[in-house]
């Protein structure tokens, strides 16, 4: 479900000051074909990392260490999450990281001493303390969202239904577990019947949002016909086997 590199070639033009990738569901992109690309451009490398907490290249490289900055959510449902809202942005890039510390400060250098205009976008204590509890299992819930997808991809077996790619490395986190089907509403009506709780990620392309009205005309062909047939199916680390095994056999009767 990433953007490919050819894809992120064609659309660069002498205005492009960044590529900013999506490792979406939880699943790396081409990072490294992607860096070579924005080497070759001059252009900044950022990373939207907010679905994939753990997720690492061949290199044992981590998400947010592989461009120029990432961003990553610590919303509850996140592969790290928190108990509220939150966010974290990582870099290796001293200039910027001073930027990025005054900004979210009020724009401030030391106490009371506001040198640019910025935002209140502190992370609090508890939040911090909170997330360094649960990062000590990440991993091990990440290999437990792996193993999951594994007896998915493994056990259903119904034609009318798409399964994702996956080659059983740890690129991908499994922030979701996506399917498709050309019958989505009534899926998820047979599912839902079955005590069976989906969710869909996501229903409306960002282009076709009110708020976004200006690229409504983009022609996106692929966006918008996954945006009609995907379906998320229950993922989490603490599903037991006994249940993963109970939405393969409701897929597989449908």
């Amino acid at each position: 479900y990433n953007i490919t590199i050819a894809n992120i070639a064609k659309e660069i033009t002498s205005k492009t000051k960044a590529i900013l990738v999506v490792h979406l569901y939880g699943q790396l992109a081409d990072m490294a074909g992607i860096s070579e690309l924005a080497k070759s451009h001059e252009l900044l490398l950022i990373e939207d990392a907010a679905q994939a907490h753990g997720a690492e290249n061949e290199s044992e490289i981590k998400a947010g260490n592989l461009g120029d900055a990432a961003g990553f959510s610590f919303y509850p449902s996140k592969n790290l999450g928190a108990l509220g809202d939150g966010g974290a942005i990582t870099t290796n890039d001293e200039d910027l990281e001073r930027v990025i510390r005054q900004l979210h400060n009020y724009g401030t250098s030391s106490k009371y001493n506001n040198l640019v205009k910025g935002m209140n976008s502190r992370l609090d204590e508890i939040q911090a303390m909170f997330l360094n509890i649960k990062l000590r299992s990440l991993d091990d819930d990440n290999k437990r969202r792996r193993e999951i997808a594994k007896m998915y991809l493994k056990g259903i077996s119904n034609p009318r239904i798409s399964l994702p790619f996956y080659n059983g490395s740890k690129d991908h986190v499994f922030h979701v577990f996506i399917i498709e089907t050309d019958n989505r509403e009534e899926l998820l009506k047979f599912l839902k019947k079955r005590n069976i709780e989906c969710s869909i990620h996501y229903p409306r392309p960002p282009h076709k949002q009110k708020a976004f009205l200006e690229y409504a005309q983009l022609e996106l062909p692929i966006t918008e016909k996954i945006h009609e047939r995907v379906i998320s199916l229950p993922m989490s680390p603490v599903l037991q086997n006994e249940e993963v095994q109970f939405v393969i056999d409701a897929l597989n009767n449908y």
